[in-house]
């Protein structure tokens, strides 16, 4: 049975759901978000210690502005309503990516981290205004500031996933099969599960399928 320390996710299909059963995109990233919840409290059930959502990406700055301040409102308010509880629940926060959002959500995404630091049951990677070619490109501007030299131990160190294993299992969502510039350093060995249902008709079922079916899995990591 293969151990399982690190899942990430593309929650992918949000805007397709909600366009398909609500007429409206927004009304799909909402149903996302209860999506996430459930996630979550099986990622604690199933005694893993690490979840990084893709939520948003540099590429997604190109959506309509609309839909952008809806996204980030709408994770303003779970942050607000919900950080109490995830801390009581011993889980940390920890944001992947280049904070330049408003001041108001910059200071909040701050305080959560903050707050949670100490946190030990279940750290959630948040991955916001992500692109792993970026995290790359400042790994190699770091090394290269301090003078270090270029290797795999070096770049690893360098990137902001530098605490934590790299992921073992990715689950992308939505019938797309792509990586979408996402963790493309750390999901070299990944083992990778590409889901036909939108990610706000992924169930805990599914998610729980996923991961008996990652344990079956031979991993040889190049070996025999």
């Amino acid at each position: 049975m293969n151990p399982l320390k690190h899942v990430a996710i593309i929650m992918d299909g949000n805007g397709r759901w909600g366009i398909k059963n609500k007429n409206s995109r927004n009304a799909g990233h909402k149903a996302g978000l209860k999506t996430v919840e459930k996630i979550i409290k099986q990622t604690i059930k199933n005694k893993i210690k690490f979840l990084t959502l893709f939520a948003f990406s540099t590429e997604n700055w190109k959506r309509p502005k609309k839909e952008i301040n809806y996204l980030f409102n709408l994770l303003e308010n779970f942050l607000l309503n919900r950080i109490e509880e995830l801390h009581k629940q011993n889980i940390k926060l920890k944001i992947l990516g280049v904070k330049n959002f408003s001041p108001q959500l910059n200071k909040l995404l701050n305080y959560c981290e903050k707050k949670t630091l100490k946190n030990s049951k279940l750290q959630i990677n948040l991955a916001l205004n992500y692109g792993s070619k970026s995290e790359l490109v400042g790994a190699f501007k770091k090394i290269k500031k301090n003078k270090k030299n270029i290797s795999e131990k070096n770049i690893s160190r360098n990137l902001q996933t530098k605490h934590m294993p790299d992921p073992d299992l990715l689950i992308r969502t939505g019938n797309t099969k792509r990586l979408s510039n996402f963790l493309l350093w750390q999901l070299a060995y990944a083992e990778i599960f590409f889901e036909k249902k939108l990610w706000p008709a992924f169930t805990p079922n599914d998610y729980d399928r996923v991961i008996r079916e990652f344990k079956t899995i031979k991993r040889n990591f190049g070996k025999i």
